[in-house]
């Protein structure tokens, strides 16, 4: 039987999580490693100065005191046996879309497992509400994970999939929006008259380029974007290699 990490950056106990996992039991032996807490907006940073405590919550399952990315390192080089056949990150309560996939915990996990060579997924529902429904997010993970079974994924490549509430059934393969949105910060003042700030994100309502993330989720279409872990800019590197002549040349030589 395929074996199947699951995390996230919502929390161990998030309900998104939970339906992932109710619906892959049957089919997939699973290991979850996930926050002990929300880590939203973690990205794929690391907890370097202090311990990561590790909880042993069931069989097969634990909460780390950390980031989503300690959890899959945690994971792969202390806790799992074998290395898992596919890593899914999610359920996040909330789209990753456009920009905010270099903000994400979510997809920061799936990135980090797709550092180390498995293949990975991070699943989000484009929802905000309470009482928001995973269902059909957890559907649409098992899925694509059976594709990934089938076909497998290029190396180091991950997919970002993003579930719209509600969804009309169809499925659209896209690309990164580039669409920034800006963020905001709303100011006030606390009891002792120090300045506060709460971040909040633009709402995107128009000007949508085709063809990508927001695009497919503005038409209630399920979006799935891969993305690859190389950022480099092939065509800036060849034409700016010239540069190279000239910024030595402002240091003396070396002897």
């Amino acid at each position: 039987m395929r074996h199947v990490l699951l995390t996230n950056d919502d929390g161990y106990q998030a309900e998104g999580l939970r339906a992932l996992a109710e619906e892959l039991a049957d089919v997939v032996t699973l290991s979850i490693v996930a926050p002990s807490r929300e880590q939203s907006g973690t990205a794929q940073s690391l907890t370097l100065r202090q311990p990561i405590v590790c909880n042993r919550i069931a069989e097969r399952e634990w909460a780390i005191d950390g980031t989503p990315a300690d959890c899959v390192i945690v994971a792969l080089h202390k806790l799992l046996p074998e290395k898992p056949d596919l890593l899914i990150s999610g359920i996040n309560h909330g789209a990753n879309l456009g920009e905010n996939v270099y903000y994400s915990g979510t997809v920061g996990a799936a990135r980090e497992g797709a550092l180390h060579h498995i293949p990975s997924m991070a699943v989000s529902l484009c929802a905000k509400r309470e009482n928001a429904k995973f269902e059909n997010s957890a559907r649409v993970a098992r899925a694509t994970a059976e594709m990934i079974f089938k076909e497998g994924l290029p190396d180091q490549v991950l997919l970002n999939v993003n579930v719209p509430e509600p969804w009309n059934g169809s499925v659209q393969f896209t690309r990164q929006s580039k669409k920034i949105t800006r963020n905001q910060l709303s100011e006030g003042k606390d009891p002792r008259g120090r300045s506060y700030f709460w971040l909040f994100e633009q709402r995107i309502e128009r000007d949508v380029e085709p063809d990508t993330d927001y695009a497919a989720i503005f038409s209630s279409a399920v979006s799935i974007t891969p993305l690859h872990l190389d950022p480099t800019h092939t065509e800036s590197l060849n034409h700016l290699s010239h540069w190279a002549k000239t910024i030595a040349a402002a240091f003396p030589k070396q002897r």
